[in-house]
């Protein structure tokens, strides 16, 4: 009988090069916010797959960039510090750049862990452009394996998992099998709220949004069914802003609610009732008390 085995994978790369839709994907549930705006997932989150012989614990970094901010200080040093700690490394880069991050490279080479390097988007280029990206790799590290994987089309997104076990020793399961991300279900739910206003607003305004829930309790309806009732603040950074996600008669608002509410119904399996409200907190995004929030353990 194959032995057990188990470890912790996390997945880095440059914003929007597809890292939560992989991690989505592999982990079979929705664990991580997907837009095609950059710098969307904000913080490490651990997605959990179960397979017959393994355990495999995959980690969503925020995507590697310039930070203009405390906040983008304290994304980059959570992406980077998740590198040392993990048994394998999947370095994620899109195949119609060919822009090569040298920065990212040398912590790989530093970290001296197996690492498996996963070209996506390769739908949007030809045969020989994807052999000469391979060749630029390979002549750059040992990387254990190169995957080519177009996520829009689902191409070769399983053999990742094969070469992921492939490189991880024996070991226990960490967590319940019952179990597929270590997030909390406020957590859950604020990612939630929080894609749907960054996929539905002008691209200004985004980046300076936080939401928080401030209640989360099940009740009944007049017909005796099960209800979630949930109230959230999303909070942004200009007074301008706020106009905007709430919208002319409160209809951005009210879509956005919309689009949350019915994720929320399907992840929950129950009615919920959504309430939200929209704040002006004036950069929040350098004020210690909101970025400490977005902190691995080790960086507190």
């Amino acid at each position: 009988m194959e032995e057990f085995k188990s470890g912790f994978v996390t997945v880095i790369g440059r914003t929007n090069v597809g890292k939560s839709s992989i991690i989505n994907y592999l982990v079979g549930e929705k664990i991580s916010a997907i837009t095609n705006k950059p710098q969307t997932t904000r913080k490490v989150i651990k997605g959990i797959i179960n397979r017959e012989n393994s355990q495999i614990i995959i980690i969503d970094t925020p995507g590697l960039h310039k930070p203009k901010s405390k906040l983008g200080n304290v994304m980059i040093e959570s992406a980077i510090s998740s590198i040392p700690d993990v048994d394998v490394i999947i370095y994620v880069v899109e195949a119609n750049d060919s822009r090569v991050d040298e920065k990212t490279l040398e912590k790989i080479k530093e970290a001296q862990k197996p690492t498996i390097l996963v070209i996506n988007k390769i739908d949007l280029i030809d045969a020989t452009k994807l052999a000469q990206i391979i060749n630029i790799y390979k002549d750059l590290y040992d990387f254990k394996a190169i995957i080519p994987v177009s996520v829009k089309q689902k191409k070769n997104l399983d053999v990742i998992l094969e070469e992921i076990e492939k490189n991880l020793k024996v070991g226990p399961a960490y967590y319940d099998i019952e179990e597929y991300t270590d997030q909390t279900l406020r957590e859950l739910v604020e990612e939630t709220i929080r894609e749907k206003a960054l996929k539905l607003l002008q691209d200004e305004v985004p980046h300076g949004i936080l939401v928080e829930t401030s209640k989360m309790k099940t009740g009944k309806t007049k017909n005796d069914e099960k209800i979630f009732n949930i109230e959230a603040t999303i909070f942004c950074l200009r007074g301008s802003h706020k106009g905007i996600i709430i919208g002319k008669q409160g209809q951005m608002l009210k879509k956005i609610g919309s689009f949350a509410r019915q994720d929320l119904e399907n992840m929950l399996d129950t009615k919920v009732n959504l309430k939200l409200w929209v704040k002006v907190k004036e950069d929040w995004i350098n004020q210690e008390s909101f970025v400490n929030k977005f902190k691995t353990k080790d960086q507190n």
